[in-house]
C-alpha cells in the first residue's frame, strides 16, 4: 500500500495540475510540451521529473513517450493532462471545429497505448456548456472505445480553498471498470472562502510611502507575519519571495484605476473616461473580501484591491494557489503565461488524492 503511483502531465505547461498529484505522494515521471520556458519550469519544480519538448499535434511523437518510460521499465498509473481547446472558450470565438479542439486526441492515442490505470482530462467550461455539450460528448466518446468510462464535472475552485472564481471541467476515467469516479465534494461553501486579501496582504506592497510603484528585486522579503491559514501554507517551504516585480503603470493608467473601487471596473468610472474602454473586465479591481476574478495569460486588466497596479506573478501564482517556492522562468510575460494557463495545484491535489481510492498498488 506504500507504492508510489506514476504520473505523466501531457501539455504540460508549467505543471499545475501534476504538481497537486506530487504533492499527495504521487512520482511525476514526465512533463510533456511545446513550450520549453514552461517546461524549463516545470523541470526546476517536479523533482526528477523529465521533460520533454513534443509537438503533439503529431501523433508520432507519442512513441517517443513510449520509449522512454519502456526503457526505464516504468508501468504508467495516471495520465493527466489539459489540451488546449481555444475553440470551445468563451474567451474566444466558439468554434467547434478549431483544430485545437482535437488535441485531445492525443491523449487518447497514448491512454491507448499505455495502458494507464485512471486518465485525468481538464478543460475548459465550454466542453460542456457549448453547442449542448458537444466537445465533452466528443471526449468520452472516444475513451469509451477504448475502455475508459470518463466521468465529466464541473469543479468550481473557491469550493476547494482556492481564492479564484476558476471554473474548470474535469474527466477522471477507470480503465475497464466497472466503477464511476466520484469527485471529492467541496470544502467551503461561499461564506468561508479563501479571500484576496487572506491570500496575498503579506507580499511586499511595492509603493512608497507617497503612493509611487516600485519594481522591486528578485528576492524579497515578506511584509508581515503569515497573517492567515492560506499564507501558512503557501509558505510553507519558502523564506522568500520570488517572481514579486512590480509593473509601474502609466500615468492615465494609474489615474483611472485610482478612481476605481475595489470590486468594481471602468464601469464605475466618471462618464468623461468610461467610454474610453470597451472590454468587459477593462481595470477590474479585485475586491479584499472575495476571491479573484479568473487569472489570465497577463491581459493587464486586472488590478490589486488596494494598490494601484497590476498583481505580481508572484500574486497571481498565489490565487492560483502555487505554494512560494515554485519558481516560474522566463520573462514575465511567459511567466504571467505559466500561471494563467495553470491548473490550481490544490484543485488537482483533492482530485488525486480521492483518486488513490481506485488505484490498485498491485500493477
Amino acid at each position: 500500500m506504500n507504492k508510489k503511483f506514476t504520473c505523466v502531465d501531457l501539455f504540460s505547461g508549467a505543471g499545475g495540475l501534476s504538481k497537486g498529484f506530487m504533492d499527495v505522494g504521487y512520482d511525476v515521471v514526465l512533463g510533456v510540451d511545446n513550450d520549453e520556458t514552461a517546461l524549463k519550469t516545470f523541470s526546476m519544480n517536479h523533482g526528477n521529473a523529465v521533460t520533454m519538448k513534443l509537438d503533439l499535434n503529431d501523433h508520432s511523437n507519442l512513441d517517443t513517450i513510449v520509449d522512454f518510460l519502456d526503457g526505464r521499465n516504468i508501468k504508467l498509473d495516471v495520465l493527466v493532462g489539459g489540451p488546449p481547446c481555444q475553440g470551445f472558450s468563451y474567451a474566444g470565438p466558439l468554434d467547434i471545429n478549431d483544430k485545437r479542439n482535437f488535441l485531445y486526441l492525443a491523449m487518447v492515442k497514448l491512454t491507448d497505448k499505455l495502458k494507464p490505470q485512471a486518465v485525468l482530462l481538464e478543460n475548459v467550461l465550454g466542453m460542456i456548456q457549448a453547442n449542448e455539450g458537444l466537445g465533452a460528448k466528443r471526449v468520452i466518446d472516444d475513451f469509451a472505445k477504448i475502455g475508459y468510462k470518463m466521468i465529466p464535472k464541473l469543479l468550481f475552485a473557491p469550493d476547494y480553498g482556492i481564492p479564484q472564481i476558476r471554473k474548470r471541467v474535469f474527466f477522471v476515467g477507470l480503465r475497464d471498470s466497472g466503477e464511476d469516479f466520484e469527485f471529492p465534494p467541496a470544502i467551503l461553501d461561499a461564506e468561508h472562502y479563501v479571500t484576496c486579501e487572506d491570500a496575498i496582504s503579506d507580499l511586499p506592497s511595492l509603493q512608497t510611502e507617497t503612493g509611487d510603484i516600485i519594481r522591486g528585486t528578485e528576492l524579497q522579503d515578506y511584509m508581515t507575519a503569515p497573517l492567515t491559514e492560506y499564507q501558512q501554507l503557501m509558505r510553507r517551504n519558502s523564506e522568500k519571495v520570488y517572481n514579486h516585480i512590480g509593473a509601474i503603470p502609466i500615468d492615465k493608467t494609474k489615474k483611472m484605476i485610482s478612481l476605481v473601487p475595489e470590486g468594481k471596473n471602468y464601469l464605475a468610472l466618471p462618464d468623461e473616461y468610461r467610454c474610453l474602454y470597451k472590454y468587459n473586465e477593462a481595470l477590474t479591481r479585485y475586491h479584499s473580501k472575495k476571491p479573484s476574478l479568473t487569472i489570465n495569460t497577463g491581459h493587464r486588466s486586472h488590478f490589486h484591491y488596494k494598490y494601484n497596479r497590476i498583481p505580481t506573478v508572484r500574486e497571481s501564482a498565489r490565487l492560483q494557489s502555487f505554494q512560494d517556492d515554485f519558481i516560474f522562468y522566463g520573462n514575465k510575460t511567459q511567466q504571467y503565461k505559466q500561471v494563467g494557463n495553470a491548473v490550481p495545484p490544490i484543485l488537482g491535489q483533492v482530485v488525486a488524492e480521492k483518486l488513490k481510492g481506485y488505484l490498485r498498488s498491485d500493477e
